[in-house]
């Protein structure tokens, strides 16, 4: 899922790419997630990352919240966890006899939630409210969040013990969900080479971080980027056969319990757009939406017990789909 360079990129979109040199410096490999960082950013969506341990999922978080302009917290969930250390509370002042909210971490412009899995189901939706809603509620007062706020959420999918798994409806809410594998070889070979410059070099200057009015024009930019009525229809053939596979395969229709919604047709047209923006490209491809479908679509299909229990996965699921669906 590379991006690939071209020569008449839009100015923000040049811009951009100061933040991922900046990314590159910190990570080795991990292409998809940094791209996939970068097409939640453009689209104002939240991100779902999944994979083992020690594959650098909270250090690229980590920077891309140096190399944007704004407030960033990380927040490790923990079975003890209250709604009320994500949301805030109402504090008595008895100096003033009144109460008075002080806001928590969700405040922030870049969260990162890590381990998301570990903390109960309260919290967890109280997290998730608040990126659908982009407000919270504490008594009867409603608090509206930034305008650049992003969750961007880890998960460890091996270990069960002590850990809550994230309701399928709610991990709608989120844009995209990358699952994220070992590196190869070489990049390996330059992740040691990377760990012992570090261990002898002095840390380097900060990085100058993008604006975020930069970045709000360039989600002008990208919302306002050419995706052609046919590729409309496109996308919701997608999306259609993700609920009614059983009108292309007989084993996609066996192995499906439930379709996408209509939030994964918005998705995947916004991170089309973002995926074609940060192409260079002055309209959207057949191709930008191939690309970003399985991390569109990843957490919204449920296979059935018959699908898992053949050792079928939703990627499988969906690049078979992808295989039938008419391109226009």
């Amino acid at each position: 899922m590379a991006l690939s360079p071209h020569v008449g990129r839009p100015v923000e979109s040049r811009r951009l790419e100061g933040v991922r040199e900046h990314i590159a410096t910190r990570v080795i490999g991990q292409q998809d997630l940094v791209d996939s960082m970068l097409i939640c950013l453009l689209s104002n969506g939240h991100l779902l990352v999944e994979g083992l341990p020690g594959l650098a999922k909270t250090t690229a978080v980590k920077a891309l919240a140096e190399a944007i302009e704004g407030s960033f917290h990380r927040i490790q969930f923990t079975p003890d966890l209250l709604p009320a250390d994500l949301i805030g509370t109402d504090i008595y002042r008895p100096e003033r006899g009144e109460f008075e909210f002080r806001p928590g971490p969700l405040f922030h412009n870049i969260l990162l939630a890590d381990e998301v899995n570990r903390a109960p189901a309260k919290v967890q939706s109280a997290l998730l409210e608040a990126m659908g809603e982009r407000q919270v509620t504490v008594g009867q007062r409603s608090y509206p969040l930034p305008e650049l706020f992003m969750v961007l959420a880890t998960q460890n999918p091996i270990e069960h013990e002590g850990t809550y798994h994230l309701p399928e409806a709610q991990l709608d809410r989120f844009l995209m969900h990358v699952w994220v594998d070992y590196p190869n070889r070489e990049q390996e070979l330059a992740i040691l080479a990377l760990d012992g410059e570090r261990q002898l070099e002095s840390p380097g200057p900060a990085v100058d971080p993008f604006p975020q009015a930069a970045l709000f024009a360039a989600r002008a930019e990208v919302a306002r980027l050419y995706l052609d009525p046919k590729l409309n229809d496109y996308i919701v053939d997608i999306i259609q056969a993700t609920r009614h596979p059983g009108a292309y395969d007989r084993d996609l229709q066996r192995w499906c319990r439930f379709g996408a919604s209509p939030r994964a047709t918005i998705a995947l047209a916004r991170c089309a757009r973002a995926r074609a923006w940060l192409d260079g490209e002055e309209f959207v491809t057949p191709h930008h939406i191939q690309a970003v479908a399985p991390d569109v679509l990843r957490h919204r299909i449920m296979l059935t017990f018959e699908g898992e229990a053949e050792g079928v996965t939703t990627d499988d699921f969906i690049k078979r789909l992808l295989e039938y669906v008419a391109i226009p």
